[in-house]
């Protein structure tokens, strides 16, 4: 097959190397029959010699320009009248839809392909000096045209120019999209298979290392470049070739992410640092809380997008540091088996599999499914773990305007409770880092599941509904001793019996409207929505009793299990609403506005009991407006300058009080930002953030009234990010990301005013490259190659001891071929001692030595 690139290019560079002049074009008449064009696949863009037999008349230009003599003469005429749009048909082929643009008395449309474009899962081309004027409506649709095509739309953009978008079914169409007007013919499509010439536009990128979008930020499709705020997205393709199975690690790519300790045993959840700051009830799958106290698996996931900055315009309460939304795998239109088996050192085995694909024969109902286990050792002696997981959604096309999505999701854990080793003095102990200090009985373990829909509903072409509805119930159990204090002389670590459980649930429901529409010039997309969250959850602890201390240097365990007796209980309802609009605004095609408000009202509803004690009511109410504004300004097209200003919330506990019994306000936040988004090449992008963010009405101590806190504390987080990710050459793919961070606290009562942030490094760099042999007998054969540096980190708010900096190598040695691939990664190649995270002194998490992962998987 020819291949014929163009960069930067309209299609008269196509008719220059054969065409010079053609004289008395204008005295001639052009042919307009769709029938006359090359068949599809012949060529992408064709001009037809004008046919005298046919009548399409030039009135309008001849009247004021003397006859064309050449093409560059030819076009600047068109593009010098304003064409109306009578009509428009959309012709279904056996390889794709052909759309074909009539004009009032044939006149050419000056299209330059140039302006054909990707966005997300769609593809566009913005026509200038064109009107619509159909006899019937305002905007040209039709749904579901082929099976990998969803929509086909063409809207007047402003008075003089019109957008023709076609969307996808979750990526871009494969199908051909040819666009004919006045004879001539354009592909809007270069990815689709062709049998002759394929012409290859600037613009056109897929995926890869580089995402053009992400709906995390705005809730929409939005193009990357045209959200004022810093996201990263860790694609498919990274998981795939880093070999990750859980989020903490898919998050080390990430500028500004670090890990926070606590695995197992954190009442918050995985513990993950944005910003600086701790991410409870900001972990979402699909864009809805996914809460959970066990480590997420990323088996079922199609990509990661992280959110940098306050969310709480859509998301409700949470920290400020940002958001992560885990985006999972969906239904495919073609059948899909994919078989994977992983195996790797310290007795660690993974199988996977992913089923998708139709169930009835026009694709209308379609499937997917998602099944994996884990059972895994570690470096750590006594440590194991075990999860299986269970992920299915199916996807029904009620009609060509109404879709729904049933999920499910079910998950079992089970693993050691591992607290780590302690600090003594400013360092981590001096101890083997396989040392463990807990007992072997020790475990964590949890039965999850999640079950709810999606419901999606086109109104007409420029309002749609969306409504979901989850519910999610897990039950954790933690037994086993826990740290309690370290005698630094002598070694001996105090412990004490530990046992929690409980059930924890929630319902999840909200409905949403995305509209748009034009104001003179103001392009807008409005989504307005209600959401609802009821939380329900009994927790029951033990933590009075002493258990046998030990000895970090020489450990002797007693392997004393201790028998199960509650001693204090909670009893929670949380009822939370919220209303937010959002209008997302492009007052011109190079300035964009994005503002948004959120309402939100929190009820809660909390009781505690000791064993043998009456039970006691607290009630704490909130109510909270959280604004958010931001532009882009995009000067040429690769570049997209942004500013925006964002806020946030977190209620306080409920059942907390100061010492006059009053209630603690919301923790609230805000962040301004700066930055910019640049493509350095057709498919590598670069962003660059500075942020400030300051979070307040933080609790400190009462200084008159030991035991009681006062909210006078604020923190401060402030850096820059630099991230690049996409691809450099073809088979060279890379993504890095660096991170200076400011964190400390800016406001206290404690002389601690200065001191960072608990396990947040200053300086944060990582890089993840891969290459791919593209042709010839290695085709196939990759290598990739990483490495991971963070700086120091204070171990403690007190910054009574440090976490010294490490520098991590990663590498990975692939095969693909056909169907099929076989992998191997390697983990800290060079062995290098290092910690990632501590919660305080008594919490201190070693990182893993080398370790080896092979992989095989098939697809058919």
């Amino acid at each position: 097959m020819r291949t014929i690139k163009l960069r930067h290019y309209s299609w008269i560079v196509i008719l220059a190397s054969s065409l010079v002049s053609l004289p008395g074009w204008a005295e001639e008449t052009l042919s307009s029959d769709a029938a006359d064009a090359p068949e599809l696949g012949e060529t992408e863009t064709v001009i037809s010699p004008p046919q005298k037999s046919q009548e399409i008349y030039l009135a309008d230009l001849k009247q004021e320009h003397s006859p064309a003599t050449t093409v560059q003469e030819w076009i600047a005429q068109i593009e010098a009248a304003i064409a109306p749009i009578t009509a428009i048909n959309l012709n279904r082929m056996d390889t794709g839809v052909e759309i074909v643009l009539q004009t009032a008395e044939g006149r050419p449309l000056a299209v330059d392909s140039n302006q054909f474009r990707t966005e997300g899962n769609a593809l566009v081309a913005d026509i200038p000096n064109a009107r619509l004027a159909l006899p019937n409506a305002q905007e040209f649709s039709v749904d579901n045209p082929t099976d990998d095509i969803t929509s086909v739309r063409v809207t007047q953009l402003d008075s003089s120019n019109i957008r023709i978008r076609v969307t996808g079914n979750n990526t871009l169409p494969r199908s051909a999209v040819i666009l004919r007007t006045g004879g001539l013919t354009y592909s809007l499509n270069p990815q689709a298979d062709r049998p002759d010439i394929e012409i290859l536009v600037t613009g056109d990128r897929e995926d890869g290392y580089n995402p053009f979008s992400a709906s995390t930020a705005t809730g929409t499709n939005t193009p990357l470049r045209d959200v004022p705020l810093s996201i990263q997205v860790v694609p498919q393709q990274v998981l795939e070739d880093r070999q990750v199975r859980e989020l903490e690690t898919a998050l080390e790519t990430v500028g500004g992410v670090s890990p926070a300790g606590g695995r197992g045993t954190s009442v918050a959840g995985p513990g993950i640092l944005i910003r600086g700051f701790l991410t409870p009830n900001s972990i979402l799958r699909g864009g809805i809380n996914i809460t959970s106290l066990s480590p997420l698996s990323t088996t079922d996931i199609e990509r990661v997008e992280v959110l940098k900055g306050p969310a709480s315009v859509l998301f409700g309460q949470g920290e400020p540091g940002g958001v992560i939304n885990l985006v999972p795998k969906r239904p495919l239109r073609d059948p899909l088996y994919s078989f994977s088996a992983t195996a790797g050192n310290f007795n660690t085995y993974q199988g996977a599999i992913d089923f998708s694909g139709p169930l009835n024969a026009d694709r209308s109902l379609r499937y997917r499914l998602n099944v994996s286990y884990d059972n895994y050792g570690s470096f750590r002696n006594f440590v194991n773990g075990e999860r299986l997981l269970v992920s299915p959604i199916l996807t029904w096309d009620i009609t060509p305007n109404t879709s729904i999505d049933f999920y499910g999701q079910y998950t079992r854990d089970r693993e050691t409770i591992d607290e780590g080793i302690v600090a003594i003095g400013r360092r981590p102990a001096n101890v083997p880092r396989d040392r463990f200090l807990g007992e072997p009985f020790a475990e964590f373990e949890q039965d999850q599941f999640n079950l709810g829909y999606r419901l999606n509903h086109r109104i007409n072409a420029n309002v749609s509904l969306r409504h979901a509805l989850q519910y999610t119930q897990y039950t954790p159990k933690r037994y086993g001793p826990l740290f309690d204090s370290i005698d630094e002389e002598t070694g001996e670590l105090a412990r004490y019996e530990y046992y929690a459980g409980g059930t924890y649930r929630r319902f999840f429901t909200n409905a949403e409207v995305v509209g748009e529409f034009n104001t003179g010039y103001v392009r807008h997309q409005i989504l307005f929505g209600t959401e609802y969250r009821r939380d329900s959850e009994n927790p029951l602890f033990q933590f009075s009793n002493e258990y046998p201390s030990i000895d970090i240097f020489n450990p002797v365990y007693t392997r004393r299990r201790f028998p199960i007796e509650p001693e204090f209980f909670r009893d929670d309802r949380i009822n939370t609403i919220g209303v937010y609009l959002q209008d997302q605004m492009e007052i011109f095609p190079n300035f964009k506005v994005l503002a948004g408000i959120r309402y939100d009202h929190i009820h809660q509803f909390r009781t505690t009991r000791d064993v043998g004690e009456p039970r006691n009511e607290f009630v704490l109410r909130n109510d909270r407006f959280t604004p958010r504004l931001g532009a882009v300004y995009q000067p040429i097209p690769p570049v997209s300058l942004y500013a925006s200003y964002s806020t946030s919330f977190r209620p306080a506990f409920g059942a907390t009080r100061n010492r006059d019994g009053s209630t603690f306000e919301p923790e609230t936040g805000r962040q301004l930002e700066v930055g910019v988004k640049a493509d350095l090449l057709e498919r590598l992008s670069l962003t660059l953030a500075a942020f400030d963010i300051r979070k307040q009405n933080v609790r400190t101590p009462d200084p008159n009234n030991p035991g009681f806190s006062l909210q006078t504390g604020e923190v401060a987080s402030r850096g820059i990010e630099l991230s690049l990710g996409g691809q450099i050459l073809p088979g060279w793919n890379i993504t890095a990301a660096y991170t200076y961070l400011d964190a400390f606290v800016s406001q206290d009562n404690r002389p601690i005013v200065g001191n960072r942030l608990t396990s947040v490094p200053e300086n944060q760099f990582s890089l993840w490259t891969t290459y791919e042999v593209q042709q010839g007998n290695l085709q196939g054969l990759g290598f990739g190659l990483g490495t991971f540096f963070v700086g120091d980190r204070q171990g403690d708010l007190e910054n009574t001891f440090i976490l010294p900096s490490y520098f991590r190598t990663d590498a990975a040695l692939f095969y693909r071929r056909n169907n099929w691939r076989a992998q191997l990664n390697f983990q800290n190649l060079f062995n290098t001692e290092y910690f990632t995270s501590a919660s305080y002194r008594l919490n201190v998490t070693p990182g893993a030595p080398f370790t080896v992962l092979g992989t095989v998987s098939v697809d058919f």
